[in-house]
């Protein structure tokens, strides 16, 4: 691909490749900042052209994917900083592998962006693709890789660029069309365009890309606020809910001490007059807010039970277990619906488990026992679970980052009219993580059409409707409840949630086609 210079831009092209690098690793940085909750977007015009250039000057397919990766340790260095912190509740134990987990996690998922540049890099070169044609092939590429890390290696979708709009609640609505894969894709074709800036002279192609690019995002912006216009904040009524977080800290969660004074304080905030002048008929505690095996703690149920409002059936997280056939102990990371005379009316199991934190992969290698509580594995419970719990539409129980995955949330089908988000996101403090979290979940109800409600130890708590919109929440680090009715899914269901990603391959076929016609008409 041949980029006619302009004046000054040689200096880059002759740079020692060591010092291409090292722009590549502060792009790569720079370019992080535009996520939750940062939101510094306008850097990506400068780390996306950037990288763009780069593959464009660099002479091999190897050295394109040593740029990719250096830019993508940086990206998610920056953006992943705050799991070390999980390493430092117990710190005695764990903290001195805070830094190593960061720079692991950063220098594996750094492969992504890696075979993103080596491809495009050995596209453009093999069809001698114009720069039009590399944005194109670059956005694909790109979103490609974040599906693939959706589902490989367990999947962790996690920071997907198009989550640098979960400050738009308008930018947001393009997610019920595309998903958040197809929504970085236009992002990152918006933001590479500089690139076009970069040669001279500037093509009528380059012209047209620009003018569409600019005039797309306009239509997007657009689309999103019409959508909004058409949004009805209705609610189900007669059913009233409360949301409690404690706030409670995750050093001393688990003190054997302190357990039940933490279930004492969560009754406590559950009891308080409410705040819409209607009393809950539902109360909702965040992941393990019991930590307690409830299930079989039958006198235990019965007291918090009695303690509760009248009338009042709780659902709340608690660890349970069990015993298998052959006499091995087993553990799930659960979530119960308590009944007001103390019966658990519903449990649901959590399907996908956390690596390293719920469950160790190859446990015999590595020699290591997870972050939570105890030594022993947790169990995954069987996906797509439902609840049809009495006066409430059908809802989906979502455990901690169960939420940020959108093939499986979409696989739940079309019947939940509510998702329900339990997490206990205290082992990140007060850093961007759980801003980081709260945003992806977001998406899954501008997706599906249908309302979130996140319930969090530490926060962020929020009540989500069917558009992404945050209508309540608490702010992280915070003590505190929400009353609110829950909010109704959209009349229509949107594109997304009725064909999931066949809509993005459609669109990835017309935009290879599309790039394969500027190949054509260079030549």
């Amino acid at each position: 691909m041949a980029f006619p210079l302009v004046s000054g831009m040689e200096t880059f092209t002759r740079m020692r490749f060591l010092l291409k690098l090292i722009v590549c690793l502060i792009i790569g940085m720079l370019s992080a900042l535009s996520l939750p909750p940062w939101h510094q977007v306008y850097l990506l015009f400068i780390s996306f052209p950037m990288l763009l250039f780069f593959i464009s000057i660099v002479k091999g397919g190897v050295r394109a994917s040593i740029v990719g990766w250096v830019f993508g340790f940086g990206h998610f260095v920056v953006g992943f900083y705050w799991v070390g912190y999980a390493f430092l509740v117990d710190a005695p134990r764990y903290g001195w592998l805070a830094p190593f987990a960061v720079i692991l996690l950063a220098s594996i998922l750094s492969f992504f962006p890696a075979l993103t540049t080596f491809l495009t890099w050995r596209i453009i070169q093999r069809l001698n693709t114009p720069r039009e044609g590399a944005i194109i092939i670059f956005a694909l590429l790109w979103a490609l890789m974040e599906w693939v890390r959706s589902f490989l290696f367990s999947g962790f979708p996690w920071n997907l660029i198009g989550t640098v709009w979960a400050n738009s609640d308008e930018m947001m609505q393009f997610a019920s069309v595309g998903g958040v894969y197809g929504l970085g894709f236009v992002t990152i074709i918006f933001f590479s365009l500089p690139i076009l800036l970069v040669g001279k002279p500037i093509t009528i192609r380059g012209n047209s890309l620009l003018f569409f690019g600019f005039l797309g995002f306009l239509i997007f912006w657009f689309g999103g606020v019409f959508r909004l216009l058409d949004a009805k904040d209705l609610v189900v009524k007669g059913v009233n809910f409360r949301l409690v977080q404690a706030n409670i800290p995750q050093n001393l969660k688990w003190n054997p001490h302190l357990k039940f004074s933490h279930i004492e304080r969560q009754i406590k905030l559950s009891s308080l007059p409410s705040k819409i002048n209607k009393p809950p008929s539902y109360i909702i505690w965040p992941e393990t807010a019991v930590t307690y095996d409830l299930a079989n703690e039958k006198l235990l149920r019965l007291k918090i039970s009695k303690l509760l409002p009248k009338d009042v059936t709780l659902i709340t997280g608690a660890p349970r277990s069990s015993v298998s056939s052959e006499g091995k102990p087993l553990y799930w990371n659960s979530l119960h619906a308590l009944a007001s005379n103390g019966t658990i009316i519903a449990t649901y199991d959590k399907a996908h488990l956390v690596p390293f934190g719920e469950y160790i992969p190859f446990q015999s290698i590595i020699g290591l026992s997870k972050l939570t509580e105890g030594r022993v594995d947790f169990s995954p419970g069987r996906q797509g679970q439902l609840w049809k719990l009495p006066n409430l539409p059908i809802v989906a129980p979502l455990i901690c980052y169960e939420a940020i995955f959108p093939n499986e949330v979409a696989m739940l089908g079309l019947e939940p009219g509510w998702f329900l988000n339990i997490t206990n996101d205290a082992w990140f403090g007060l850093s961007a993580g759980p801003y980081q979290h709260l945003a992806a979940v977001r998406f899954r109800a501008v997706e599906m059409g249908v309302p979130l409600i996140r319930v969090a130890n530490t926060g962020i708590s929020a009540v989500i409707d069917s558009y992404g919109r945050i209508r309540n929440k608490l702010a992280l680090g915070t003590s505190g409840i929400i009353d609110f009715e829950l909010p109704l899914r959209t009349r229509k269901v949107p594109l997304y949630g009725r064909f999931g990603n066949i809509i993005m391959l459609v669109v990835f076929v017309g935009a290879s086609g599309l790039a394969l016609c500027l190949r054509q008409s260079n030549r």
